[in-house]
């Protein structure tokens, strides 16, 4: 399954690696199509790509960490 995805975050993770950690932490796949990055906030369009199982666990770990998902894309 692989799914493009909009993320939003918050300033307090301006200096946490936080799309590196979903990469060794769940076993799913980023592609990063554009982003942008400032100590106020920060965005990042992205393809990831997984079981759905995965994926999921991926959402909660991002929601947890007060990061905001916008599905755009699906596909299976």
């Amino acid at each position: 399954m692989q799914i493009a995805i909009g993320l939003t975050f918050p300033n307090v993770l301006q200096d946490e690696a936080v799309l590196c950690r979903v990469c060794k932490q769940f076993d799913v796949e980023l592609s990063i199509i554009e982003a942008s990055f400032s100590s106020v906030s920060g965005w990042a369009i992205l393809k990831i790509a997984g079981e759905e199982d995965e994926i999921r666990r991926t959402f909660e770990y991002l929601n947890g960490r007060g990061i905001k998902i916008q599905q755009i894309e699906i596909k299976r």
